[in-house]
């Protein structure tokens, strides 16, 4: 069986058994078996779940790392494939198991070319990027310790297969969740003069966030508040004692995500006093904006029309991604992959076209071997 085959027998065998954040002990076990299997040395290393491939050329040079999601998403598949997800419930609905698959692909002509390799080339199989916080896991490890720059590929299905997306700067936000909590004073809807009505409250603050994006930060940049669930009382006669709201934050300017987080902590407070309640925001705070470095860039570009890729201005997005994490340590360089056109990201008809498969292999292979 040839590689291209090979890689297409795993990529079925991934999508087929998605596993969500912090679960995926099969999709860890299969992955070591297939480098065990390949002959690629496994680095050891404290991960519940997750694998590190480690591949080491014959010539001195950089050490340097690939990324590669392994984790799945809580949506039931509707794509209608042959080789759809086993489990109800669960999808590989993000293009982690495309992840997967180009990241062993990329590891095996990598072991098959090490002569040609200067340096060292590990490639993380990270777990739980879907909760926004699995590359702490391997943060908390030594894995990353010597790598002196890291690169992470993710699926796009707003282009072709054989399209590569890439630019320089931020490409992806900074994503923050916040918690609202109003505090008031129940009593009967028929006398509200009796208490403090919590619900006036929230709602003034849900404005006044709104007023920060408008009025606070420069208008070339991007940033936005979303309140996306409130909730307050349980029938129809009752004032509540309590309200509380909850959302997220967006932000690619590290300045306004520190301004972001002030005024809306001002807002809370004094909107609430001003209705007569109390309130508080919990700030619970996500992966940064992802950074994509410039010689990085230049590099992808370079590979990638080497390769028979083209490319395309990557577009930012307000979406986050925890690689940034790794890259609040290392350089770092964040490209998409088309992989053929279709439904977008976390939704049940989202799929990969397979033919992109082994070519987006070659293209992280060359990434690593080829030098300009």
């Amino acid at each position: 069986m040839c590689l291209q085959e090979k890689l297409d027998e795993y990529f079925e065998w991934f999508h087929k058994n998605p596993e969500l954040s912090y679960e995926e002990y099969a999709t860890t076990a299969k992955i070591k078996e297939i480098l065990k299997t390949e002959g690629i040395g496994i680095l050891s290393c404290d991960l519940e779940t997750g694998v590190v491939a480690v591949i080491e050329g014959e010539k001195d040079g950089p050490v340097q790392a690939l990324r590669c999601d392994i984790d799945g998403l809580p949506i039931q598949e509707e794509t209608g494939l042959g080789y759809a997800s086993r489990y109800a419930g669960r999808m590989h609905a993000c293009g982690h198991d495309f992840h997967i698959v180009a990241g062993i692909g990329c590891a095996i002509l990598l072991n098959e070319r090490k002569n040609e390799l200067a340096g060292t080339v590990k490639i993380i199989f990270q777990p739980a990027e879907e909760s926004s916080l699995g590359a702490l896991k391997v943060l908390e490890t030594d894995t990353l310790e010597d790598v002196e720059q890291i690169w992470g590929i993710h699926a796009d299905p707003t282009n072709e297969a054989g399209v590569i997306g890439i630019r320089e700067g931020y490409v992806t936000a900074a994503v923050d969740r916040f918690v609202v909590h109003v505090r008031g004073t129940g009593c009967h809807g028929a006398h509200p003069d009796d208490g403090i009505d919590p619900v006036p409250a929230a709602s003034a603050i849900v404005q006044g966030f709104q007023t920060v994006t408008a009025r606070n930060i420069n208008a070339f940049h991007p940033a936005l508040i979303s309140v996306t669930r409130i909730e307050g009382g349980n029938t129809w006669n009752v004032i509540p004692e309590n309200a509380v709201m909850e959302g997220t934050v967006r932000t690619m300017d590290r300045k306004d995500r520190v301004l972001i987080e002030k005024r809306m902590r001002e807002i809370v407070e004094y909107t609430a006093r001003a209705y007569g309640a109390e309130a508080d925001l919990e700030w619970i705070a996500g992966p940064p904006a992802t950074y994509n470095d410039g010689k990085m860039v230049l590099k992808c570009a370079q590979t990638a029309k080497r390769c028979g890729f083209q490319t395309v201005p990557e577009e930012s997005s307000m979406g986050g991604d925890d690689f940034a994490f790794y890259e609040e340590k290392i350089p770092g360089c964040y490209m998409k992959i088309g992989t053929g056109k279709g439904q977008l990201i976390h939704q049940p008809g989202f799929m990969v076209d397979k033919k992109v498969i082994f070519p987006a292999a070659q293209y992280l292979c060359a990434l690593f071997v080829e030098n300009d």
